[in-house]
């Protein structure tokens, strides 16, 4: 594109044309500010492309612009982080882009004043990720396959990775970001965990310490009884006794299937600890804090068996014998 230069002749006395030093200054000035002007124009109408919601973390514009080049090539972080001024802060949460393809002055505009409708749904402690990925799947419109398969492709374990808690879901988010996300951040709450409560992040040492969680997480009546629940494992695992807690056979899909003679003939997974000696090789459900630090912390004990009591509560015995007592009860 050619800009034509604005420039005004004088003439002199001899009637030669001519002009004067500060015109020129202004018309170069002048001429510079159009060819700016032009340029930011043709900037801001370029298309780009982008995921209809995306998902900005908390942190300063430097930071949120970096990752969204991270995710998007179009993005020039130095220059659109200036431009983003002009339109306003950017949100952090989710974000309805309205379209996957925008000009550059509408994608900055969405960062700054769009916002998404949110769905909570929540994941509770002693939830399988099969089931959670079910309800998700069912209240956002989503496909189960697609959020399964990205599931299994991303977690590091087969179950007890996805922290439970409600989480405000956009509608219309894709299935391969939406775990992405409860993915990611998860990851960083576990680390965060580890590094509390054991010093060090450790990713084979925190899947045991999951799997014994998740155990306690089926077995345990309440939070009270987690230390001890715990105990009782530690215990078993000391002197190679087989586990045979009814709450690993509760994985997957069979969350909610009761565990019957019958049943724990008929399942052969490593899930099954009347079975297979030892703990089953991923954790069982979405675990708690405490019983995450049950797991961590077992109370110091001499139980080896355990039976539900009539008010719901556990009674935990150290001989085979008690325990026969406290069943006939």
């Amino acid at each position: 594109m050619r800009i034509p230069l604005y420039i005004i002749p004088t003439k002199t006395a001899s009637g030669a044309t001519k002009m004067s030093i500060g015109s020129q200054i202004f018309f170069f000035s002048l001429n510079i500010l159009l060819i700016a002007i032009i340029s930011l124009l043709f900037y801001l109408i370029q298309p780009i492309s982008t995921q209809k919601i995306i998902y900005i973390p908390k942190g300063g514009t430097n930071g949120i612009i970096t990752q969204l080049k991270e995710q998007n090539g179009n993005i020039s972080v130095g220059f659109d982080k200036l431009l983003l001024r002009f339109f306003g802060y950017p949100q952090s949460g989710w974000i309805d882009m309205g379209s996957s393809v925008l000009t550059k002055a509408d994608f900055l505009y969405q960062l700054s004043h769009a916002k998404a409708a949110m769905q909570a749904i929540t994941l509770i402690p002693g939830e399988t990720a099969y089931i959670f990925l079910g309800q998700l799947s069912d209240k956002l419109k989503l496909s189960f396959d697609k959020l399964w398969r990205e599931y299994e492709r991303l977690s590091p374990f087969e179950d007890g990775w996805i922290v439970p808690e409600t989480y405000n879901i956009p509608l219309g988010v894709d299935e391969k970001w939406l775990i992405s996300y409860l993915l990611n951040d998860s990851k960083k709450r576990h680390e965060a965990l580890s590094y509390e409560l054991t010093g060090e992040y450790d990713e084979s040492k925190w899947s045991r310490i999951l799997t014994i969680a998740s155990i306690i997480q089926k077995e345990s009546a309440d939070d009270s009884e987690m230390p001890t629940v715990s105990s009782v494992i530690y215990n078993r695992l000391r002197i190679r006794m087989k586990l045979q807690m009814d709450g690993t056979l509760n994985y997957g899909q069979f969350s909610h299937t009761k565990v019957t003679p019958k049943r724990i003939k008929e399942d052969t997974s490593r899930y099954n600890t009347y079975a297979y000696y030892g703990l089953p090789e991923n954790p069982v459900c979405a675990v708690s804090i405490d019983a995450i630090r049950a797991a961590v912390n077992p109370e110091s004990s001499g139980y080896l068996y355990f039976v539900k009591g009539e008010n719901g509560k556990h009674l935990f015995t150290e001989t085979y014998s008690e325990h026969l007592k406290n069943i006939s009860r």
